[in-house]
């Protein structure tokens, strides 16, 4: 049986949202305005907050040229998505499983399945960590609450994909209107931003501003996410023809971008508003969102910036783990072509997360929610070369791809990111172990 052939992915709403015939630009961009704002929920979620009050906490607005290598990063390898499932009608999953050895695909499934409950781990506490600053919840409670949210992901999608779409736009309008007030409350130095956003030699020379730096990198250019935009990409109807395959490219291409550029301002804002707040006021080791929900208020003056805060982390925590749940199922029917009824296979997806956070939780105790959140898109980023390295691979062969293939500058550019990337962890562990010796040594 041919790729083709093969069941599709996400069949229960694959081409199941309709394409104009207008040729009405913005129409278009309307149709298929959606999945963009579905993966971009995976970069600023609460792991990218840990990452970001930590890193604006301890070095200022060093790292925000961190972030945004990380985005324009990210809206290349998500174009790369966009790519591979319009040109081949398979997620990048599928596709593993289609080209790899069994073998192969099963090693790539586990680091997959790891990622995502890493990933997972950050959601669940984030928003546990949210009811409990907002009504006082233990976490264990907060988290086993936060499960719950697989039936809500099940029920909308019974009603339509478009459901979800809206729920998760809401949502990430909900936190960057909170951030908003959080940048107006902070008054952050402009001069200092800009300068921020210009890379410093200073992030590789320093191993604890590079772990940092690694872990915006993983809570950004989330492994998941280029499973989850080759499928979700397939939920529009664009007609089998060479000329609406490319619409279909550019205008998922359009709508990912936007996404991301919303991303990377909200992730910014994080960093800035730590930076403007903690690192200027001399608290230069806030790591811990409870931390930084505790001095908000008292830092800034402003009696709502804590309450501000944790509602923006809850709506973070909760479309993130819808799209991370959504993840999950891609990657198992993709790897390993499972045949499960939709509640079960989102029931064991959920799992694989819910254990090891309650684990965390009641073997190590609350207080360590927030290296955990940082570890956690640290092993993110670990992860994201297998991920990275088959997607340029499977975009950049015309045997594959035909007329879609990546054109040279694409395929350098495309080389150039999964070099850096590979490079980028070598370099931490390479560090981390150097490190490990010398504090040893004696």
């Amino acid at each position: 049986m041919t790729p083709s052939e093969k069941r599709p992915s996400l069949p229960e709403v694959h081409r199941s949202i309709s394409i104009p015939n207008s040729k009405s630009f913005w129409r278009k961009l309307l149709a298929y305005a959606g999945p963009g704002y579905l993966v971009s929920v995976g970069y600023m979620d609460p792991g990218n907050w840990a990452t970001d009050i930590a890193g604006g906490s301890k070095f200022g607005y060093t790292l925000l040229s961190v972030i945004l290598l990380s985005n324009l990063m990210a809206i290349l390898l998500q174009s790369l998505c966009v790519r591979l499932g319009v040109a081949t009608g398979r997620d990048l999953a599928q596709a593993c499983r289609d080209y790899f050895s069994p073998r192969v695909n099963f090693v790539l499934w586990v680091l997959c399945e790891i990622a995502i409950a890493a990933c997972d781990l950050a959601e669940l506490l984030g928003s546990a960590i949210a009811l409990q600053l907002l009504f006082g919840l233990p976490l264990v409670w907060g988290v086993c609450i936060m499960a719950l949210d697989v039936i809500l992901l099940l029920l909308l999608q019974n009603k339509g994909f478009r459901y979800i779409e809206a729920l998760v736009i809401t949502l990430v309008a909900t936190i960057a209107g909170c951030f908003t007030a959080e940048i107006f409350f902070s008054r952050p130095d402009l001069g200092s931003i800009l300068a921020g956003f210009v890379p410093n030699q200073e992030i590789i020379q320093n191993l604890g501003m590079l772990y940092i730096a690694v872990g915006i990198l993983g809570a950004t250019v989330m492994p998941h996410n280029l499973y989850l935009h080759s499928s979700i990409i397939q939920t529009r109807a664009w007609e089998p023809t060479s000329e609406k395959k490319w619409e279909a490219i550019k205008f998922g291409t359009i709508d990912s971008t936007i996404a991301l550029w919303l991303a990377l301002l909200i992730n910014a804002a994080i960093l800035i508003v730590a930076a403007a707040t903690f690192h200027v006021s001399g608290y230069h080791e806030v790591a811990d969102i409870q931390d930084a929900y505790k001095l908000l208020s008292p830092l800034l003056g402003v009696g709502a910036a804590s309450a501000i805060f944790a509602f923006a982390l809850l709506a973070s925590g909760q479309s993130s783990t819808l799209t991370a749940t959504m993840a999950g199922q891609i990657v198992m029917e993709g790897f390993l072509e499972l045949r499960l009824p939709p509640w079960l296979r989102r029931l064991a997806t959920r799992l694989i997360a819910i254990i090891p956070a309650l684990l965390v939780i009641i073997c190590f105790g609350e207080q360590s929610t927030g290296g955990l959140l940082v570890f956690s898109q640290v092993i993110l980023s670990l992860q994201l070369s297998f991920a990275v390295i088959p997607l340029v691979m499977f975009t950049s062969d015309r045997r594959l791809m035909g007329e879609f293939v990546n054109p040279r500058w694409l395929k350098v550019m495309s080389g150039a990111v999964a070099t850096i990337i590979v490079a980028l962890n070598v370099w931490l562990l390479w560090q981390t172990f150097w490190d490990f010796l010398i504090s040893h040594s004696g």
